[in-house]
């Protein structure tokens, strides 16, 4: 291995490191928490090398959007490609996004919340948050209706459970009610 193959994978290994102790920190302790300093002192290198990566918070929260759409796009095709019908991937989609939302906060904030200096909606939109949006796609669009495209129906069964998702969080939704309220986005929004 040449030394520059060698420099590489250390370089990549510092950022993947950066990333997730930044996602711990703000999942253990919130974003407010996750700062230059603390992450140099977690994971023991100077804040110049933390720069040297990322220019600042706002990169590091999206790469860690980054990194959660891909997580969320593997989850919600796994748990959709394991249903059985058009209704079951419908539910499986949505229960996985809800819980992923529960499971992840901090990174939900900053996939959904955040600035992370990210594109959304343009051709400029990363390849993870394009694939994301694609799991969504490949189960709802199949249940759009008649006349209705695809995309701009996904996009408001994804408001719907962002909604949900941020509600429920934030204690204005009572979380023991997720179930009614997926089987009735369910029937209603997707009509399946």
């Amino acid at each position: 291995m040449s030394v520059q193959a060698r420099k590489e994978r250390e370089r990549a290994a510092r950022e993947r490191l950066i990333v997730a102790t930044a996602r711990e920190l703000a999942e253990q302790q919130g974003w407010d928490a996750v700062t230059t300093r603390r992450l140099a002192e977690r994971i023991e290198y100077s804040q110049p090398v933390l720069y040297s990566h990322f220019r600042g918070k706002r990169e590091i929260i999206g790469a860690v959007a980054l990194d959660g759409a891909a997580e969320m796009a593997a989850a919600l095709r796994a748990a959709t490609s394991a249903a059985d019908g058009p209704r079951a991937r419908v539910t499986a989609l949505a229960r996985t996004y809800l819980d992923f939302a529960a499971r992840n906060p901090a990174v939900y904030d900053a996939m959904f919340e955040l600035d992370g200096g990210l594109a959304f909606a343009s051709e400029d939109t990363p390849q993870p948050l394009k694939d994301a949006f694609a799991a969504l796609l490949e189960s709802l669009g199949e249940v759009a209706g008649d006349g209705v495209h695809p995309a701009l129906f996904t996009e408001v069964f994804w408001a719907a459970l962002h909604g949900l998702a941020t509600l429920t969080r934030a204690g204005r939704l009572p979380p023991e009610d997720t179930e009614p309220r997926v089987e009735l986005l369910v029937d209603r929004l997707a009509m399946v």
